[in-house]
């Protein structure tokens, strides 16, 4: 794995909303956050499809994540995410939300490159959690 995919990671694992008991709403939040600057863009489609891919390849670790592919309304778009993570421990739905960041952020840096995508989480969630990121991975060298 690749310095990059290590950092992007990081800064996903090092959310400070993620450190909360309320996953789903922080799980919102962060998407909410995400989706704005991506739509930018790709545009809303472009997301919508993003997202439904991502879905499908982590329901293949935790099954219980349900979604309609035809519900992509704006309003509505992670109201199903957030029933799914309600109804797991607060550890399991960290979990899952966690592997969906990446799943979805390993898509999109496979279209748009690494550095794109690094710049749209870093603006999306702040600075600060993409520079503890950083340096994170420098002391672990």
């Amino acid at each position: 794995m690749d310095t990059n995919d290590l950092l992007r990671h990081q800064i996903i694992k090092n959310l400070p909303l993620l450190q909360t008991k309320k996953i789903p709403d922080a799980a919102v939040l962060i998407w909410e956050q995400m989706a704005t600057q991506i739509i930018s863009i790709v545009g809303e489609g472009g997301f919508n499809s993003l997202y439904s891919r991502s879905l499908v390849l982590t329901q293949s670790s935790y099954f219980w994540l349900e979604f309609d592919p035809h519900s992509t309304q704006a309003e509505h778009r992670f109201a199903e995410l957030k029933m799914c993570l309600e109804r797991q421990t607060p550890a399991h739905a960290n979990e899952a939300n966690l592997q969906l960041l990446i799943t979805f952020t390993d898509i999109l840096a496979s279209l748009i490159g690494e550095q794109l995508t690094t710049s749209i989480l870093r603006l999306a969630w702040d600075y600060d959690a993409a520079d503890s990121a950083s340096k994170e991975i420098k002391c672990a060298r």
